[in-house]
């Protein structure tokens, strides 16, 4: 596996204009280290411990609690029908408890809660975590990851992210969306954490069960975070994530650049998927050539020779267009 590029120092300027527009993930060494939370993280765990319960409230979030012969590693029972651990609702500070008396054990419990909202469950941190790569005025998504040593599987998020690493060492193995073959991947709408996740345990694969994972490992990018440190991850890139030490979190920004109103293309994968995979191979052929033409844009613009009054739906995306399609869309589904 080849490591991921890495920069120290950057600016906003270079960020948007050379890290953001390569498509690639990129490691911003001690982009975050001024923190607070990181100050915290490098006195003890004790200390990071003491600053997040000083900046939460009481209200509590899911997390995922796994015996130790799991390893960390949380994941489907062998059926794909069900989980290998269980979850129960928490706060920070029932959390913290837990991580803590879990330290020093030769097997202990695997314990993890991802994507806490900042401004819900944390909302003393606001303040103390600028992200000046960022546009102030761009909505976004500002989460904690909290756990012990623990594994995801590998997955994708539909938001770009700028992973920053608070306490404990992370190591992140990234693959390109279009390994997406090669990886294995669980059901779409049955998943760990609402979106699909590769079955393939990435540390110790089974070649057997997984013969064309050696294909997705030839195109892996990998690196190891400290405390302080950052990583961009592209849209849509799968990456699974292990923590290595006995108290691990993590800060993440989703952002995405697409304009409002925002929707998830994954709804237009499910539909299309029940609406087009029994087709015959003619007409299927055929459905792929309209799909390139007009969601694609192969031949460039498909409504170019039209006058904007009549385009329709292929016409300028506004609020208005995009709810009457989805009334005309529940109309069409309900029938």
């Amino acid at each position: 596996m080849r490591p991921i590029s890495e920069f120290h120092g950057v600016t906003r300027a270079q960020f948007e204009r050379e890290i953001v527009p390569s498509g690639e993930p990129a490691v911003l060494r001690g982009q975050c280290a001024n923190w607070p939370a990181v100050a915290a993280a490098r006195a003890s765990d004790d200390a990071m411990a003491a600053y997040l319960r000083s900046a939460a409230n009481d209200q509590p979030f899911e997390t995922w609690f796994g015996a130790p012969d799991i390893a960390g590693k949380f994941s489907f029972a062998d059926d794909v029908g069900s989980f290998n651990h269980d979850r129960r609702l928490a706060t920070i500070d029932q959390l913290l408890d837990f991580l803590l008396r879990q330290r020093g054990h030769d097997a202990p419990y695997a314990i993890f809660a991802g994507a806490i909202p900042i401004g819900r469950h944390l909302p003393g941190m606001a303040n103390d975590i600028a992200m000046p790569l960022l546009d102030p005025k761009r909505e976004k998504l500002v989460s904690l990851w909290l756990g012990n040593r623990t594994k995801t599987a590998a997955h994708w998020d539909l938001p770009q992210n700028l992973a920053c690493v608070i306490a404990g060492r992370r190591r992140f193995t990234l693959f390109p969306t279009e390994q997406v073959a090669n990886l294995y991947v669980g059901p779409l709408d049955y998943t760990l954490a609402g979106q699909a996740s590769s079955l393939v345990d990435l540390e110790a694969p089974d070649r057997d069960r997984f013969p064309r994972f050696a294909q997705a490992e030839t195109a892996a990018l990998t690196a190891e975070l400290e405390p302080g440190d950052s990583l961009y991850i592209p849209s849509l890139w799968w990456h699974g994530v292990s923590s290595l030490d006995e108290l691990s979190a993590m800060l993440n920004f989703w952002w995405r650049d697409a304009q409002p109103p925002l929707m998830t293309p994954l709804n237009a994968l499910y539909h299309a998927i029940i609406t087009t995979s029994d087709l015959p191979p003619r007409e299927l052929a055929a459905w792929r050539t309209l799909f390139d033409h007009y969601v694609f844009r192969g031949n460039g613009d498909p409504a170019a020779h039209l006058p904007e009054p009549v385009r329709g739906i292929l016409g300028k995306r506004t609020p208005e267009l995009v709810a009457r399609v989805k009334a005309m869309l529940a109309e069409l589904l309900g029938r």
